[in-house]
C-alpha cells in the first residue's frame, strides 16, 4: 500500500486578501474606538481652537499677534488671512503634540496585545507575525494622517469663523488664490503626516521590546523628547541631520514659491531610512518572540 501524503498546513494558513483587510479594518476601528485615542484626538483639535482664539483676543485693539517674533511659524499671518492658522498650528503640534500621539499609539501596538493577553490569540488565527506586524504598522501611519488631519481641519474651522479667508501671500512675497492656498494646505498636512513616519517605526520597534505597553509608550515618549533636546544643542550639529525631527518644520517651504523641495526630499528620505532600519527591527525582534507566556 501505498503510503499517503502528509496534508499541506500552509495552504491552511495562508490568508487571502479580504481576510487581511478585515483585520486591518479591524485594527483600525479598534484603535479609534480606545478612550485613549480620543482623548489624544481632542487634544489635538484643542490646540488649534486656543491658538485662534488667543491671537483673536491678542489683536482685538490692532495689535499685531507674534509681533515679538515669539510664538510658531506663520502665527503673524494669521489675522490677515484664517488659512493660515493651519500652517501655524501644524508648526505648533508637530515638535511636540503630534508625535507624542503616534508615539502613544505604536508604543502600545503590540505590548499592548501582549500585556493584555491577547497577543498569541491573534496569531492562533492565520496571520502570521510578519503579517500582523505589517497591519500593527499600517494602522500607526493611519492614525498618523487622522491626526494630522484633525489638527489641520480644526484650524481650517477655526481659522474661517475667526479670521477672513481668501488670496494669500507666500513666503517669496507672491500672490495666489484661496483654492492653491488650500491645495497647498492638503499638501502640507501630507507631508507632516509623511514626517511622523520615523516615530513611528521607532515606537512599533520598542513596542516589541517588551509587554508593558505603559513601558512602551513611556520609553517611545521619553526618546523622542531625548532626540528633540538633542537636535537643540549646537555642539552636537553633526549629528542632528540624522535625527528624525531635524527637518520636520521645512514643510513650510511648501508656502515658497516656486517651492524649495531640499529640505523636503531630505525629511521624506529620513523618514523612510527610520523606517526600513527599525521596520527591520521590528520584525526581526517580533518573529523571534516567545509569546507563549
Amino acid at each position: 500500500m501505498s503510503r499517503a501524503d502528509p496534508p499541506r498546513t500552509d495552504a491552511v494558513r495562508r490568508p487571502n486578501p479580504l481576510w487581511t483587510f478585515g483585520l486591518l479594518r479591524s485594527e483600525l476601528v479598534t484603535t479609534v474606538r480606545r478612550w485613549r485615542t480620543l482623548a489624544l484626538l481632542g487634544v489635538l483639535a484643542a490646540v488649534p481652537v486656543l491658538i485662534g482664539i488667543a491671537v483673536r483676543i491678542e489683536t482685538r485693539d490692532g495689535a499685531r499677534a507674534g509681533g515679538n517674533g515669539a510664538g510658531p511659524a506663520f502665527l503673524t499671518q494669521v489675522t490677515n488671512n484664517g488659512l493660515f492658522l493651519v500652517f501655524t498650528a501644524l508648526a505648533a503640534t508637530l515638535p511636540f503634540f503630534l508625535p507624542m500621539a503616534v508615539a502613544v499609539v505604536a508604543g502600545d501596538a503590540i505590548a499592548g496585545e501582549a500585556g493584555g493577553g491577547t497577543l498569541r490569540y491573534l496569531l492562533v488565527a492565520p496571520a502570521g507575525r510578519t503579517r500582523l506586524l505589517l497591519t500593527k504598522y499600517a494602522t500607526v501611519l493611519v492614525f498618523c494622517l487622522l491626526a494630522t488631519l484633525v489638527v489641520a481641519v480644526s484650524a481650517l474651522a477655526v481659522g474661517a469663523l475667526l479670521f477672513p479667508l481668501g488670496d494669500l501671500t507666500t513666503i517669496s512675497g507672491t500672490r495666489i488664490s484661496l483654492a492653491e492656498g488650500l491645495g497647498r494646505a492638503l499638501l502640507i498636512a501630507l507631508v507632516v503626516a509623511a514626517s511622523l513616519v520615523g516615530v513611528a517605526a521607532v515606537g512599533l520597534f520598542v513596542s516589541t521590546l517588551t509587554q508593558s505597553g505603559i513601558a512602551a509608550m513611556a520609553t517611545t515618549v521619553g526618546l523622542l523628547i531625548t532626540v528633540q533636546i538633542v537636535d537643540q544643542i549646537p555642539q552636537l550639529h553633526a549629528l542632528q541631520p540624522y535625527l528624525f525631527p531635524h527637518y520636520w518644520l521645512s514643510f513650510a517651504d511648501l508656502m515658497r514659491d516656486p517651492v524649495y523641495w531640499d529640505g523636503l526630499t531630505r525629511d521624506l528620505g529620513l523618514q523612510a531610512l527610520y523606517a526600513a532600519v527599525f521596520g527591520s527591527a521590528a520584525w526581526a525582534r517580533f518573529t523571534t518572540r516567545d509569546i507563549s507566556a
